[in-house]
């Protein structure tokens, strides 16, 4: 299937809260399920969540996690393989390479090669932004506001996160597109309500050729986006493959699911930057409970090929 790729710039223009279930964790991972559900938060209409669902599932629409970016330098995950350096023993440098967990995409082959500063790239990388603890208020009126604490990211001028995504047909670019502008509005991840998550979107031509990457190591496809394989596919996909899991909960964004706010079921999938011998296909799966209708997961992946 030939597919155009996009890619898309998300410059925040206000703080984000990219949590793991506590209102007080900070994070500044945007993960590809997050990103797939506000695009069907954003149409509101049954038949659209539908035919992104076909999309997704088809292979015709595929997405990145959010990957940072700090100014022209375009950053992807750690691989989930290891490195050998010519300084095997040196304990510093093993702490050094254990707190990167993203690398620029021009050092794959170096990082691969074990010719890396992991020192000089992680004081880089804190140039994409900081932590803050902020406190919020709830309450019918300011005399019954109870504050609260709530964790969130700012991202630097100049820095932020892109999405990689892929296009069967002009038509699916231009509602992914029309979609995102709308989150862009609305907000992404938590606490919109409060102004967190705005952000503009600047869009650039990105090459299918750019996904392989020459670095002289023995061949793996890396997934830059959380995914999980279907049943079938998981045996083979598992075979010589190096990887994390990440735990994927959270409470269902719908009014007409049930009367009162209900979980998701538990879902467990492969973090990006796990590697993998052979690639698989992956899905979007239903992870809905008791609830009125379905409840989709985006976990198909999208692949980087390393050889």
């Amino acid at each position: 299937m030939a597919m155009e790729y996009r890619i898309y710039k998300l410059g925040f223009s206000t703080a984000v809260h990219f949590g793991s279930g506590s209102l007080t964790d900070i994070g500044n991972q945007l993960l590809a399920d997050t990103i797939f559900s506000a695009l069907c938060q954003e149409t509101a209409a049954d038949d659209e969540i539908e035919r992104l669902v076909k999309w997704a599932k088809a292979g015709e629409l595929l997405l990145s996690d959010g990957l940072p970016f700090v100014r022209e330098t375009l950053y992807i995950p750690k691989p989930a393989v290891r490195v050998q350096t010519e300084q095997e023993g040196n304990s510093a440098l093993k702490k050094h390479f254990k707190k990167l967990k993203y690398i620029p995409w021009d050092k794959l082959a170096a990082y691969l090669q074990g010719e890396i500063d992991p020192a000089a790239e992680n004081q880089r990388f804190r140039q994409l932004g900081q932590p803050e603890m902020r406190t919020l208020a709830a309450g019918r009126n300011k005399a019954e506001a109870e504050p609260f604490f709530v964790g969130t990211y700012r991202f630097h001028k100049g820095s932020g996160l892109y999405i990689i995504a892929g296009f069967a047909a002009a038509e699916i670019k231009q509602q992914f597109e029309q979609l995102l502008q709308g989150v862009a509005i609305s907000g992404i991840g938590g606490k919109r309500s409060a102004g967190l998550g705005k952000f503009k979107v600047k869009a650039a031509d990105f090459a299918a050729e750019e996904l392989n990457v020459k670095a002289g190591v023995e061949p793996f496809y890396m997934n830059l986006s959380v995914a999980m394989a279907v049943e079938p596919e998981l045996a083979e996909a598992l075979q010589g493959a190096s990887y994390t899991l990440v735990k994927r909960s959270g409470f269902v964004a719908s009014a007409t699911y049930a009367p009162e706010n209900r979980r998701k079921r538990d879902f467990y999938a492969f973090q990006s930057g796990s590697c993998f011998k052979r690639p698989f296909a992956g899905d979007v799966f239903d992870v809905a409970g008791n609830g009125r209708h379905k409840v989709y997961r985006y976990a198909k992946p999208l692949f980087l090929e390393v050889r």
